[in-house]
Formats: C-alpha cells, structure tokens, sequence
C-alpha cells in the first residue's frame, strides 16, 4: 500500500463522523449529538490523529496514537504506544486490513520510536483482532468497560531493535 499520513484537518475529521457502519459495526458510528465534540478531538494535536490517503489522494482511513487510542478500564502500565484506527466502510472486510494496520505502524515506528504498539479493540471485532494478529500482535489481556461492559482485547507488539556491534 502507497499511503500518504497527514494531520487531521476538519475537512476530514467531518468525513469520519459521517462514515456510517453496518451491524455489528454500528458501534463505531458517531454519535449524532457529539459532532462537534468528536470533530474537535479528531483535531486536537494532543491525540495524534492522520488522515490516511491512497495513491490517489483518496481519503481512506485514519488512525491516532496515544492517550485517545486507550478504552477506560483497561490496563495501559506497560511501555508502548497505542494506536487506534478506522478504515473507511465501504473498504471494510475486503482484506485491506493487515496492510493498513502495518504502514500504520512503519508510520508509527519513523515519528514516535516506541518500544511497543499496543492496540485495544471491541471484543466483537474479529476481523480487527485478525488484521492485528497478521501483523505480529498478540493478545494479552481481556476487560469489560466499566460504563457498558461491552468486551475489549488488549493486544501488544514489541519492536525488534536492532544493535550494531563495533568490530575491533
């Protein structure tokens, strides 16, 4: 995939708030009544958030990195960078997933150097939790949030760091 990352401008962040999704999707719909608010965090440089664009300069996916990638309830002690992403619905469960989360996280790699990806997905979400398996994730722990009990998986990938050794 030739993705371009770009900072969230409200052009696109009023895009994402309008995708609609299918069952059992529907829960990562916008909330209608929080439009503005949603829109004010997509572009809020505090979390983080890319636009992603094809080859073609089409709006594709996004994603964010940090504090807005956590779900309360879960366990965020360990080391790693969160990250979090939604990729547009009509490209949904056409394969595209693994390859987008991987240029999500080369991307993630060259801007914040982190130890680790750590992702938190809905327990339903098999098709993300496969995307995130594919890409070297593994999972370690399960939680219910506490304002809805609606399941999570917490998975985590550790980068390899490489180390030159001098020869002497």
């Amino acid at each position: 995939m030739n993705l371009t990352f770009q900072p969230m401008n409200k052009t696109h962040a009023r895009i994402v708030v309008a995708w609609r999704y299918p069952e059992p999707y529907e829960p990562y719909n916008a909330d209608p009544a929080n439009l503005a608010d949603d829109v004010a965090a997509l572009t809020d440089p505090a979390y983080n958030y890319y636009a992603i664009l094809n080859e073609n300069s089409e709006f594709v996916a996004y994603c964010c990195f940090g504090e807005d990638a956590q779900v309360a309830g879960g366990d965020y002690a360990a080391p790693a960078l969160d990250v979090g992403a939604g990729l547009r619905p009509d490209l949904t469960g056409n394969g595209q997933g693994s390859a987008l989360i991987q240029a999500i996280l080369d991307f993630g790699a060259r801007t914040f150097n982190p130890p680790a990806f750590r992702a938190t997905v809905a327990g339903f979400n098999q098709r993300a939790q496969r995307a995130c398996l594919q890409v070297g994730f593994r999972q370690k722990t399960r939680f219910a949030r506490p304002s809805d009990q609606r399941e999570f998986v917490v998975l985590l990938k550790k980068r390899r760091v490489s180390s030159k050794k001098s020869r002497q």
